[in-house]
């Protein structure tokens, strides 16, 4: 067993891991018959897997997730249009090599949010730093951000350093010169470098209009569009089904 001043200085050094694994084989008879380096292997082995999987977690609540507990293999495609090897073949993350986008596109209540939750939670446990936000809530950073110094630098620094970017609600509301100039701003800094993906009610012709219709909307939208792999949610509304399904339930 481990003295207390060894494990105080394991637990100084953040390895808290190698004294749970010592103690776990000094209680498992299994482990006697094992040679030194059989031991040390079972034990690196143990440590890697626990610090990898608490860095996935920390990864995954930091993300701040709508829903932190969507998985991929929890969407149903039964009597949806959802696209199922589109979604599989997303899932891969290999999209991010390219800092290719994704558009999630449909009504409201059709899992556009629990399908990019999804895929950020996929990226997550692949050791890529994600973050998720609502638009409206970006707009109110952006408003707490003016009153501080260079604070509006420091918030597109911050959403453009992401990996992975996931606006939801995105063009839910219409948005001031200042807004525009702002997205704008955080767009191009993206751009070819990392991907974003863009949760909407809206159909791609609308954009324009709903980005003011200006140049700045040319702009935002050269710089989306063209590099973006569409999801076309459908007509069913997830929402109103799943609630259907719990009150047949009680």
């Amino acid at each position: 067993m481990i003295n207390d001043e060894t494990k105080r200085k394991l637990r100084e050094l953040n390895f808290s891991e190698v004294i749970e694994a010592v103690e776990d084989q000094a209680s498992n008879n299994e482990y006697l018959h094992l040679t030194f380096d059989e031991r040390l292997q079972f034990l690196v082995d143990y440590v890697f897997q626990k610090k990898f999987t608490n860095k996935i977690e920390k990864l995954i609540k930091k993300a701040k997730f709508r829903f932190p507990r969507a998985d991929i293999i929890s969407i149903s495609y039964v009597n949806r249009d959802i696209e199922g090897p589109l979604i599989r073949e997303l899932a891969t993350c290999l999209f991010l090599d390219s800092a290719t986008n994704i558009v999630c596109q449909g009504f409201t209540g059709t899992g556009k949010t629990f399908l990019v939750c999804a895929l950020g939670k996929q990226a997550c446990k692949k050791g890529i730093r994600s973050f998720y936000i609502r638009v409206p809530d970006l707009l109110i950073a952006l408003d707490e951000a003016r009153i501080k110094q260079n604070g509006v630098t420091k918030l597109l620094n911050k959403m453009a350093k992401f990996e992975l970017l996931i606006l939801d609600e995105w063009l839910l509301n219409d948005l001031s010169l200042e807004e525009e100039h702002f997205i704008f701003e955080l767009i191009e800094r993206r751009h070819e470098k990392a991907s974003t993906i863009f949760c909407t009610q809206y159909k791609k012709c609308d954009w324009h209009e709903r980005l003011g219709g200006q140049i700045r909307a040319d702009a935002i939208m050269d710089r989306i569009v063209h590099n973006s792999v569409w999801v076309n949610m459908g007509t069913v509304n997830m929402r109103e089904r799943e609630a259907k399904q719990r009150i047949s339930k009680m």
